[in-house]
């Protein structure tokens, strides 16, 4: 947790925030020069899923306009009949007046419903589809991306998606096609009058794209601004307990306060563009009205037109008129939408670098177990100066046990992430059974794996729940066995309801020890060829260290074993012990040998086991 309080480093260049902000700015800017509704054509594949609900939202989306069209009608026919009739020749008028009201209630329900179950519907399968997909991202576009701004996508960009779908698409749709049908109408009632309305229209129009782009800009900044800030706060919740530590609760807050904020300052501009823009649709629309209706009624004064075509075609400019003035509202709610989709299409196109390739190398069955790096050298993104792995070539033999020793950033975690092909290194090769895992999937490499790390995630769900992570089907008395086996049963039996006891966010409950040996269970669960141990005991103490150790020489039995350990007491009993310093193979033997030859190896024994022991 750097820059908590967002303060400028006394070398005066800009803060971690500072830096964050211009960022987020200049994102948003290049976002706002290209940014239109088209992005929302996104969707219309998930809308093609669903092309049953998408008929019926049309269908009634149809008759609820032409029942709204309707009503004006019978209006005039009413009005008409009032003026020129009897009092017996006027209730079938008002039957008919009744009759079209009923159609639009129904309609306009059914509408509601359809449209409403649509938009659902997308917005379930956009959230799956974009979870699904985050899932198979690599490590290289974490480095990249905050798992908070991810998440910030995931939740608050497809709620404005979904409450477009869910209520302004069908306020919109439903206002286009009241406005193309009174237009229709109007024209057909005097067309001298609708040429009137439609000189209007240039004049309502040009402020609503004028304001809209402001509004588009502004509402992309806001988005952009309260992911960082939701960034922030994934970061410091996650790292609560340091953040409390080092006294940094103000700083934390007022750092999270500080992008607030901005995000609402942001967010009053936007509000304040779309309200002006709103009031002066609305003004100028309505303004026209009442002058056109100023003429119509003249109009029907020196008998040009009946009293009744006069109501039909006011009551028909109102509803063009209220038809463009909720458009102009609806159009920031398309608009704000649009930069969510546009945020969310980022997310999908985001492709991993690390991926099957078309036509995948199958490993061979039954699975050997063989590892080989041939020629390795590799260096994080981002960080291409400072390799971690430089011609690193180990072969390990099926059912090896080899130890991999050294100091901190000998580059002994890559050797894990490049076997579990998190990335794939920019020289070289990395084999399992004789196949190169750059030609193969990356799911069937880790099908064969097994990982302990050093501090291995736990989940919020039971005992149970988190060993069958490891392997699905397993049953209740094989999870009962690794628990057993990793000396997890006794304390697992002693909760209140055993393995079923939920263990809170990240299985916090428990200490670090049983949160290990939980770990190491589910790894053995997965009865796998290859077994990963990252510093698997570190955090036991001695007694428990010695017990799981016992577990762990079991477990490794038949299995290719890769220990990683900076105490070298815990790999005095592998077959093989690789030294590994700046990315490369320095030394290799037996504890005894390398002792021996006085290398590095030597000095590091000496170091913890005195030079007596070693």
């Amino acid at each position: 947790m750097s820059d908590l309080g967002g303060q400028t480093p006394a070398d005066g260049r800009p803060s971690a925030g500072a830096t964050l902000a211009q960022s987020l700015d200049e994102a948003a800017e290049r976002r706002a020069k290209s940014r239109n509704v088209k992005s929302l054509g996104a969707l219309l594949p998930y809308i093609a899923r669903h092309w049953g609900d998408a008929a019926w939202a049309g269908l009634f989306l149809i008759t609820a306009t032409a029942t709204t069209l309707g009503l004006s009608g019978a209006v005039r026919l009413l009005v008409d009949n009032l003026t020129g009739g009897k009092a017996g020749q006027v209730d079938p008028w008002f039957w008919l007046l009744g009759a079209v009201a009923l159609g639009l209630a129904a309609s306009s329900a059914l509408r509601y419903f359809f449209v409403t179950k649509l938009g659902e519907r997308v917005v379930a399968d956009l959230r799956k589809a974009t979870y699904a997909h985050i899932l198979t991202l690599d490590a290289s576009f974490f480095l990249k991306t905050r798992t908070g701004e991810v998440l910030s996508r995931l939740t608050t960009d497809i709620q404005i998606v979904e409450s477009l779908l869910a209520t302004s698409v069908s306020m919109a749709l439903r206002n286009f096609l009241t406005l193309i049908g009174a237009l229709a109408v109007l024209i057909f009632v005097s067309p001298k009058l609708t040429g009137l309305v439609l000189l209007i229209f240039p004049v309502v129009i040009l402020p609503l794209f004028a304001f809209g782009r402001r509004v588009r800009a502004l509402t992309t900044s806001t988005q952009d601004q309260f992911a960082s800030a939701i960034g922030h706060a994934g970061e410091t919740l996650d790292a609560l307990e340091t953040v409390q530590a080092f006294g940094r609760e103000e700083a934390g807050a007022k750092r999270f306060g500080e992008a607030v904020e901005a995000s609402f300052r942001t967010s009053l501009k936007r509000m304040t563009a779309r309200a002006i823009m709103t009031a002066m649709v609305i003004g100028l629309v309505f303004g026209g009205v009442v002058v056109i209706f100023w003429l119509g009624v003249h109009a029907g004064l020196k008998g040009e037109m009946s009293w009744g075509t006069l109501f039909q075609f006011a009551l028909l400019s109102v509803m063009a008129a209220g038809s463009v003035g909720a458009l102009g509202e609806t159009w920031g709610d398309v608009q704000k939408a649009s930069g969510a989709m546009e945020r969310i299409s980022d997310l999908l196109s985001a492709r991993p670098g690390i991926a099957a390739p078309a036509v995948p190398r199958h490993l061979p069955s039954p699975a050997r177990g063989e590892l080989e790096f041939d020629g390795v050298n590799f260096a994080y993104p981002g960080r291409e100066e400072t390799p971690a792995l430089q011609g690193f070539s180990l072969r390990v033999a099926p059912g090896e046990r080899v130890a991999l020793v050294g100091p901190s950033g000998a580059g002994k975690s890559t050797v894990f992430r490049l076997l579990l092909r998190f990335y794939d290194p920019q020289a070289g090769r990395v084999l399992v059974d004789g196949v190169n895992l750059a030609e193969a999937d990356p799911v069937e490499v880790r099908a064969r794996m097994a990982l302990v790390a050093q501090d291995s995630p736990l989940f919020s769900g039971s005992a149970s729940e988190n060993i069958l992570f490891g392997r699905a089907n397993a049953s209740e008395a094989e999870v009962r066995e690794v628990a057993r086996e990793a000396q997890a049963e006794a304390f697992l039996d002693a909760l209140p309801q055993g393995f079923a006891t939920p263990l809170g966010e990240r299985a916090r409950s428990l200490s670090g020890g049983q949160r290990q040996r939980l770990a190491i269970a589910r790894a053995l669960i997965r009865n796998t060829p290859v077994l990963l141990l990252d510093e698997a005991t570190s955090a036991l103490d001695a007694e428990n260290e010695r017990l799981v150790q016992k577990a762990l020489e079991e477990a490794m039995v038949g299995r290719t074993t890769l220990v990683i350990a900076h105490r070298l007491a815990t790999v005095l009993k592998a077959d093989r012990i690789v030294v590994m310093d700046q990315g490369r193979v320095v030394e290799q033997g037996s504890h005894h040998e390398l002792v021996a030859k006085g290398g590095l190896y030597s000095r590091l024994a000496a170091l913890q086991f005195g030079q007596g022991a070693a």
